[in-house]
C-alpha cells in the first residue's frame, strides 16, 4: 500500500474493506470471542442498561418518547418509559440510542495512536446494543427467541466493526466536525442487526452501503439536544439498514472503500499500517481497551475533573476559600470543551468551568449536579465566572496521545493550590472502575426511577446475561412508565 508521510492513504484498489467487514459479520461465532471481552462486554451492557434509566428522564428523550407513541406503528419493541406499550423495533432504537447518550455518560473508546486525538474517538458501546435490543424483541415475538450468548455475539460483532472503522480512519473525520458516534456508531449499530437477522453473502455488503448513506452528525450540535440524537439515529439507521437489506434492497457494495466510498468522502483515507489488522484478530474492546465514564461529560474533561477533586479534598477547599481557578490545557482538550460558562446542563458536558465549579460546590459531579436546577443556581454561576482556561504551550508540544492538564487554585488568603491532572484517568483501561464501582454508577443512574429491588434485578440480569434463554427480557429490567 502507498502511504503519505504520515503513514495515512486512501483504499487502494484490490483492498476491500467492505468485504472484509462483511465476512466478519458472516462468520464470527461466540467460540471466536475471547473471555476478556466478553467479561468487558457484559459490563459495557450493565453500563448501557443503567444509562438508558438515566437518559429516560431528559427531556429530548421525553419528546422522542412522546413521537414514538403517537405515531406507533407495528408492536415490536418496548418504548422507553412506557411500560408494556410496544413500537417499531426501529423507533425503539432510536429511543433508546438518544437516551443511552443523553447524559453523555456512555464510554468511550480508547486509542494508542498518536496520530489520534485522545478520546475523540467513538462512543461504542449504545448504538449497536441498542440496536440489538430492539432487534432481539422483534425476532423473538414469535416461537424462536434471540439467547443471551447470541445476544452478545452481536453486540460485540457491532461494537468490534464499530471501533476498526472509527480507529482506522484518519483523525481529520473528528477534527473536520464529524462526530464519529454518529458516523461510525450506523456501522456498529448496523452490524449488531444484520448478526441477529443473519445476513449473509452480498445482502450483508449491501447494508453496509445503506448504512454509509445513512451516516452523518456533525459537532456544532455539541451542547444541545441533537447531540445525543445522533446516536439514537445511528442506532434506529443501523435497524433499518440491515432491515432493508434483508429484504434485498441494494446499495454500492464496496462503500466503504474506493475515491468515493465513506473512508475517502468522510475520512479523507484510513491508515495505510493499520488497515491489515483485520477485524477481530484483535478485539479492540480489550486492545486498546475502552473507559467507562465516572462523569456525565466529555471524557476530555475527566481528568481535569479527577485532579480538582483531589485539590479540593486533600487542602480542604471551602468555595468561599476560592478567588479564581486557572486550568491549563491543550487545544485537544480546550476546541471541543468550548463553553466558557455554561448556561444548562447540556452546555455544562462541554465546560471544564461547570465541571470544575461543581467539583468546588459539591465535591462531586454526578446526575444531580449535571441538571438545569443545579447548573443555573447562583453558586454555580458565579463559580464558573472564577475558573478560566488557558492554552498551554508546553503541553500542546507533547501531542494529543493523552489527556494532559494542569490547575493552579489561587485562595482569597494569597495561598495557591496546584497540580497536574494523572494521564492513567480513573475509568480509562490503566485505571478502571471496579465491578463495585460499576454497580454505584448504574444505580445512581436509576435513582428516582427504579427503587432498589428493580435496580438489583437490572445488576443481576446484566451480569448474567450470557445465561438467558430470551435476551429480549433485558428490556423487562428497566421496563416502567415515566412520571
Amino acid at each position: 500500500m502507498t502511504a503519505d508521510a504520515n503513514g495515512f492513504a486512501a483504499i487502494p484498489a484490490g483492498l476491500n474493506t467492505t468485504a472484509a467487514a462483511a465476512a466478519f459479520v458472516e462468520n464470527v461465532s461466540l467460540n471466536s470471542i475471547p473471555a476478556e471481552a466478553l467479561r468487558v462486554g457484559t459490563r459495557c451492557l450493565l453500563d448501557g442498561l443503567g444509562l438508558y434509566v438515566a437518559g429516560s428522564e431528559e427531556h429530548s428523550v421525553r419528546i422522542l418518547i412522546e413521537e414514538a407513541e403517537e405515531t406507533g406503528g407495528r408492536p415490536e419493541a418496548l418504548l422507553l418509559g412506557r411500560g408494556d406499550k410496544k413500537v417499531p423495533a426501529v423507533m425503539a432504537a432510536r429511543v433508546l440510542g438518544t437516551a443511552g447518550h443523553a447524559h453523555d455518560w456512555d464510554d468511550s473508546q480508547v486509542s494508542l495512536d498518536p496520530a489520534h486525538v485522545y478520546g475523540l474517538l467513538t462512543h461504542p458501546t449504545i448504538p449497536p446494543l441498542s440496536a440489538a435490543l430492539a432487534m432481539a424483541q422483534r425476532l423473538g415475538g414469535g416461537i424462536d427467541v434471540v439467547s443471551g450468548k447470541t445476544f452478545m455475539l452481536a453486540f460485540l460483532t457491532g461494537f468490534e466493526v464499530e471501533c476498526k472503522i472509527s480507529e482506522w480512519m484518519l483523525p481529520q473525520h473528528y477534527l473536520r466536525g464529524m462526530h464519529s458516534s454518529a458516523t461510525v456508531g450506523t456501522f456498529g449499530a448496523y452490524a449488531a442487526a444484520a448478526k441477529l437477522l443473519g445476513l449473509n453473502a452480498d445482502r450483508l455488503r449491501h447494508g453496509f452501503g445503506i448504512a454509509a448513506s445513512f451516516a452523518a452528525g456533525i459537532r456544532c450540535n455539541f451542547g444541545t439536544m441533537t447531540k445525543p440524537l445522533h446516536v439514537g439515529r445511528a442506532a434506529e439507521n443501523g435497524v433499518t439498514a440491515a432491515l432493508l437489506a434483508a429484504r434485498g434492497f441494494t446499495a454500492d457494495p464496496d462503500s466503504l472503500d474506493g475515491p468515493w466510498g465513506f473512508f475517502a468522502v468522510q475520512g479523507g483515507g484510513v491508515s495505510a499500517e493499520k488497515i491489515s489488522q483485520g477485524f477481530g484478530k484483535s478485539w479492540s474492546i480489550i486492545d486498546p481497551g475502552v473507559s467507562i465514564k465516572p462523569y456525565p461529560c466529555g471524557v476530555l474533561t475527566h481528568p481535569t475533573i479527577d485532579l480538582m477533586l483531589k485539590l479540593v479534598t486533600e487542602h480542604d477547599v471551602k468555595p468561599n476559600d476560592i478567588e479564581a481557578v486557572k486550568v491549563y490545557a491543550g487545544s485537544n482538550i480546550l476546541k471541543p470543551i468550548r463553553y466558557p460558562v455554561a448556561a444548562n446542563h447540556l452546555q455544562a458536558k462541554f465546560s471544564l468551568p461547570a465541571a470544575l465549579a461543581m467539583v468546588a460546590l459539591a465535591r462531586q459531579a454526578g446526575k444531580r449536579e449535571f441538571s438545569d436546577e443545579f447548573v443555573g443556581t447562583a453558586p454555580m454561576q458565579a463559580m464558573q465566572r472564577r475558573i478560566s482556561t488557558e492554552l498551554d504551550a508546553e503541553i500542546e508540544k507533547l501531542g494529543f496521545d493523552k489527556m494532559r492538564s494542569r490547575i493552579v487554585i489561587r485562595l482569597k488568603d494569597g495561598r495557591t493550590v496546584e497540580g497536574w491532572a494523572d494521564e492513567r484517568y480513573r475509568g480509562g483501561p490503566e485505571n478502571p472502575l471496579s465491578d463495585a464501582e460499576l454497580e454505584a454508577k448504574a444505580r445512581s443512574c436509576c435513582d428516582g426511577v427504579l427503587d432498589d429491588k428493580r435496580q438489583s434485578a437490572l445488576l443481576d440480569a446484566a451480569w448474567s446475561v450470557s445465561r438467558l434463554r430470551d435476551a429480549g427480557k433485558l428490556m423487562e429490567v428497566i421496563r416502567y412508565v415515566l412520571d
